[in-house]
């Protein structure tokens, strides 16, 4: 009898707990994203027992890129400054979840996304025009689209406090951009010739360069294929 009494008792307390833990809504700071100086936030909306809908905002201002080395591998042209090569970007996912857990919005899922990115760029090529070497800075945006699929767990910390952890996922798409550079003083012909061999002997396979030098300056347009990963990042969310 006494040990009825008792759970009768705690009922509400368990109760209470569960309103507490419940709620169909989460707001995620993704932690694992400050490393590469980005800034990025989840709003996570539950819709069935196993499914949920997100979408995410990633920001990072322009600056120095991270990983630079990778980025001079990966275009292989001494005619580019990367030591004053400069990046910000922002992003936008829309992500679906299928939670293969027990509870809404908790243990391990599969996440199909599709991210919508844009990077704004500052690049300085260099020319040498007679015994002058000179640089033309290019700026301009590239923008993205690709879809992509992560796995992850999610978990409870707390009453309200959740933990993401995204394993591993992956993206593969397309992107086009537009790099200008204006001469702060008519180019000579020489000068046009010497800026023409230096954007023509860029090659940053697989991507395709054109690109068009006049006395104002020059535009150099990109178009190809766009991959990234997704992975060891951890959030922390606040769930309502």
């Amino acid at each position: 009898m006494k040990k009825i009494i008792i759970v009768l008792l705690c009922l509400p307390m368990f109760a209470g707990a569960q309103s507490l833990i419940g709620g169909k809504n989460i707001f995620r700071w993704n932690l694992g994203s400050l490393a590469l100086k980005n800034y990025h936030f989840t709003y996570e909306r539950s819709l069935t027992k196993h499914i949920s809908l997100s979408a995410s905002y990633r920001t990072m201002a322009k600056g120095s890129v991270p990983f630079q080395s990778q980025l001079e591998k990966a275009i292989n042209s001494n005619d580019i400054n990367f030591s004053n090569f400069q990046m910000g970007n922002t992003a936008w996912t829309i992500e679906g979840r299928l939670y293969l857990g027990l509870g809404a919005m908790k243990g391990f899922y599969l996440a199909p996304y599709l991210r919508f990115a844009n990077f704004d760029l500052s690049a300085p090529v260099k020319y040498t025009s007679g015994t002058v070497t000179k640089e033309a800075n290019f700026v301009g945006n590239v923008k993205s689209t690709s879809p992509g699929v992560m796995i992850g767990w999610q978990f409870q910390l707390a009453t309200k406090l959740v933990m993401d952890i995204q394993l591993i996922g992956g993206h593969y798409g397309h992107s086009n951009g537009d790099l200008n550079f204006i001469a702060t003083a008519p180019l000579n012909a020489q000068e046009q010739s010497a800026l023409k061999q230096s954007l023509d002997n860029i090659k940053p396979d697989p991507f395709k360069f054109t690109n068009t030098v006049n006395a104002n300056g020059a535009q150099i347009k990109t178009d190809g294929p766009w991959a990234g990963i997704r992975g060891a990042n951890i959030g922390i969310g606040l769930r309502f």
